[in-house]
């Protein structure tokens, strides 16, 4: 052994302590984490209904442009055809004047498209 040099044992990094730097993960980090998952999560679902009020705009403005019919007259119509089944949602197509509800009957889902002018059903899909 040379002069001035001690020997060392090995260890599981082949360096005198553990880790040459201590993994605590610091409170701050964590904290800064979990805040930045819940903005994320609290701006996702307002995005959506930024889109949801676009669309509820457009079906407004072509009812009052003579465009298509009121909504409760065309959901009116559906619901007589559709045998007590029960309405979820609907949306509404702009560029087509056409709207798509959405029923349940015996836990099966069926989607309507209703002729936004006529009220008339021009297809269903289940």
């Amino acid at each position: 052994m040379e002069a001035g040099i001690s020997r060392l044992s090995f260890t599981t990094c082949s360096m005198p302590c553990r880790y040459a730097m201590p993994m605590i993960m610091k409170r701050t980090t964590m904290t800064s984490a979990i805040v930045a998952a819940l903005a994320i999560a609290v701006t996702m679902p307002m995005a959506e209904a930024g889109s949801r009020r676009d669309e509820q705009d457009a079906a407004r403005r072509a009812m009052l442009d003579g465009q298509v019919m009121p909504f409760a007259m065309i959901k009116r119509r559906v619901d007589a055809m559709m045998g007590g089944a029960t309405y979820v949602g609907s949306e509404f197509n702009p560029a087509a004047n056409r709207y798509r509800l959405k029923y349940v009957r015996d836990g099966k889902v069926m989607w309507v498209d209703a002729d936004g002018r006529t009220g008339d059903i021009i297809g269903m899909a289940r």
